[in-house]
C-alpha cells in the first residue's frame, strides 16, 4: 500500500533503547531460560520456540565377578526437546535418538531439572497468549507529562599506575632497571591516553544528557520534528509481542497525530494452550478452537490500537487528538492476490481519553472501550473483520 505518513518505524519484540555512559544504544533481551545439568549443578535455559539441556548421565558399568573393582561412570551428553505433542525427545550429540535405557536414566537422575523445563515451556506458551491479548495493560497515564530522568555515567575513570619503585636487583643491574623504567613509562603513557579518552567520553555523555533534557523539558512542546523524534523513541521502547510496523505524522504544530499500524494476520496468532499434568513427565498441549483464535486476534488488534493512542497522548502533551488506523494483509476474494485492508480506525480527543482510569486497565474490555470514541470498524461478534475506509485528517 502507499504509505500515508512520512515517518515509519519497525518495532521489534524485546528490543529497548537505553542511554548509558557509552552513549545511546540498544539492549536486546531474549525471553526464557535454559537447563544444563553437570557435576557443578543445574543451569536452566529455555526459549519459547523450544528448549534444550545438556545432561551428564552416570551409568555404572557391570562389575566383573570375583574381581573387586571400583565403580566407574560413563558421561553421556544429550539434548532434550519438547515435541509439538508435548512429549520429551532426547537426542545425542549427533542428533540421533538416545537409547531408551539412557532416557530412563536421564529422567531418573534429573527429574527436577526436566520438570522445570516442562513448566518453563508451559509458562512460555501460555504467556504468549496473555501478552498478545493484554498489550494495553501497560498503557501509560496520559494525565502525566514526560519527565527527564538523569542517567548515570557508568564508565569508571582509568586507574593511575603505581609509582615507580625499583627493587634491589633493579638498581644493581642496569638493563633490568632500564626495562622496568620503560615499562612504567609505557603504562603512564597508556594511562594518560585513557584519561584523555575518558574525559572526552564524559563530556560527550554530558552533552547528550543536556540535549535529551532539552528535548523532553522544552522541545517536545513546540518543535514538531522533536515531537516525532521523541514519539519514535517512546514507541521503540515498547516490548511488543510481535514485530510491529507503525507509520505516523505529527500535524498542526503538534495538536494532531495520525498513525497507521501494520497489524498481524490471524494466522500469526498463537493457537495452542499448555498445561503440566499431575502425573507423567510430559507437557499437555492442546489446540485452541478457531473461534477462540479469532477472538484472540480481535482482542490483540484493539489492544494494539488502544496502547498506541495512550502512548501518543502520554508522550506528546501538546497533542489534542489522535487518529490510529490498523490494516492487515489479506487475500482478495476475487483475485486471490494479497492486499492491504484497513480493519479498524478511531479518532480520539484528549479530553475524552483522560476519562479512563489508568489504575484499573485490567477492568477494561478493550474491544468495547474504543466504542466510546469516533470508531470505524465492521466486525462480527466472533471477531471477523470486514474492510473499511480509514479516517482522514480531523
Amino acid at each position: 500500500m502507499a504509505v500515508r505518513f512520512r515517518k515509519s518505524i519497525k518495532l521489534a519484540p524485546g528490543i529497548r533503547m537505553n542511554l548509558s555512559g557509552s552513549g545511546l544504544g540498544w539492549t536486546l533481551g531474549p525471553r526464557g531460560a535454559s537447563v544444563g545439568i553437570s557435576s557443578r549443578g543445574t543451569r536452566v535455559n529455555t526459549s519459547f520456540a523450544g528448549f534444550s539441556a545438556s545432561h551428564q548421565i552416570s551409568r555404572p558399568k557391570r562389575a566383573v565377578r570375583t574381581v573387586p573393582t571400583n565403580t566407574s561412570s560413563e558421561k553421556v551428553s544429550m539434548t532434550c526437546k519438547v515435541a509439538d505433542d508435548g512429549q520429551l525427545i532426547f537426542l545425542d550429540s549427533n542428533g540421533a535418538p538416545v537409547a531408551d535405557h539412557l532416557v530412563a536414566l536421564a529422567k531418573q537422575q534429573h527429574k527436577d531439572g526436566l520438570l522445570n523445563l516442562i513448566q518453563a515451556k508451559c509458562d512460555d506458551i501460555n504467556a504468549e497468549i496473555e501478552s498478545i491479548a493484554e498489550v494495553h495493560l501497560e498503557t501509560p497515564n496520559s494525565n502525566q507529562v514526560p519527565r527527564f530522568s538523569l542517567p548515570t555515567f557508568d564508565i569508571p575513570q582509568p586507574a593511575q599506575p603505581a609509582p615507580l619503585k625499583l627493587r634491589f636487583l633493579d638498581r644493581l643491574l642496569k638493563n633490568r632497571r632500564l626495562r622496568v623504567e620503560a615499562e612504567h613509562r609505557r603504562a603512564m603513557a597508556e594511562f594518560e591516553q585513557n584519561s584523555i579518552d575518558w574525559r572526552a567520553q564524559k563530556a560527550e555523555f554530558a552533552r547528550m544528557v543536556e540535549e535529551r533534557r532539552d528535548l523532553i523539558e522544552r522541545r517536545i512542546y513546540s518543535d514538531t520534528s522533536a515531537m516525532e523524534t521523541w514519539l519514535e523513541e517512546v514507541l521503540s521502547d515498547i516490548s511488543w509481542p510481535r514485530e510491529t510496523e507503525v507509520a505516523f505524522e505529527v500535524l498542526d504544530e503538534g495538536r494532531s497525530v495520525m498513525l497507521d499500524v501494520d497489524l498481524p494476520e490471524v494466522e500469526d496468532m498463537p493457537s495452542k494452550i499448555a498445561a503440566v499434568p499431575a502425573r507423567g513427565m510430559k507437557l499437555s498441549v492442546k489446540d485452541l478452537s478457531p473461534t477462540k483464535v479469532q477472538k484472540l486476534y480481535m482482542e490483540h488488534i484493539h489492544a494494539v490500537v488502544f496502547r498506541l493512542i495512550g502512548e501518543v497522548f502520554a508522550a506528546l502533551p501538546s497533542a489534542r487528538d489522535v487518529v490510529v488506523s490498523g490494516y492487515s494483509q489479506r487475500r482478495n476474494a476475487a483475485t486471490g492476490r494479497s492486499q492491504d485492508d484497513y480493519l479498524v480506525s478511531v479518532l480520539v480527543q484528549r479530553n475524552d481519553w483522560n476519562q479512563i482510569d489508568f489504575d484499573h486497565l485490567d477492568q477494561i474490555q478493550v474491544t468495547e472501550s474504543l466504542t466510546r470514541f469516533d470508531l470505524r470498524r465492521m466486525m462480527s461478534k466472533t471477531g471477523v473483520f470486514k474492510p473499511i475506509e480509514p479516517l482522514r485528517r480531523p
